[in-house]
C-alpha cells in the first residue's frame, strides 16, 4: 500500500512505518509548493490513494471524494517529528480498514 506524505510532515516520519507500507513524500517526488488541487490531481495520475497532512483546511479547499483521495488529517499540536511519531500506530490500525474517500481524522 502506497501513502503520501504532505510536505508539512517532517520526511524522517516515512521511516517510522511499516516495511509492507510504501510511504512517500512529496519532496521525493519533486511536487514541492504545488497547490493542494494540483497535488491531488497528481496523485491521481500516480494511482496514490492516501495523503497524510496536518493542513486542516485542505478539506474545506478541496473535494476529496472528486479525487478518489483519502485524506488523513493528523491533528497534532504541532509539525514536529516527537509529536508526530505517535500518530504511526493510530494510522497503521486506520490503514487495515476499507478507507473511503474524504477526510480522515487521527487524533
Amino acid at each position: 500500500m502506497k501513502l503520501l506524505l504532505d510536505e508539512n510532515l517532517p520526511k524522517k516520519l516515512k521511516y517510522r512505518f511499516h516495511e509492507k507500507y510504501e510511504v512517500l513524500t512529496v519532496p521525493d517526488l519533486g511536487w514541492s509548493g504545488i497547490k493542494n488541487g494540483d497535488l491531488l490531481k497528481r496523485m491521481e495520475s500516480k494511482d496514490l490513494k492516501i495523503l497524510l497532512s496536518i493542513d486542516k483546511n485542505m478539506s474545506h479547499q478541496q473535494n476529496l471524494e472528486k479525487y478518489n483521495v483519502s485524506l488523513i488529517v493528523l491533528n497534532s499540536k504541532d509539525a514536529r517529528y516527537a509529536s508526530l511519531v505517535a500518530f504511526v500506530p493510530r494510522i497503521e490500525k486506520l490503514l487495515e480498514t476499507v478507507l473511503k474517500a474524504g477526510l480522515i481524522i487521527v487524533d
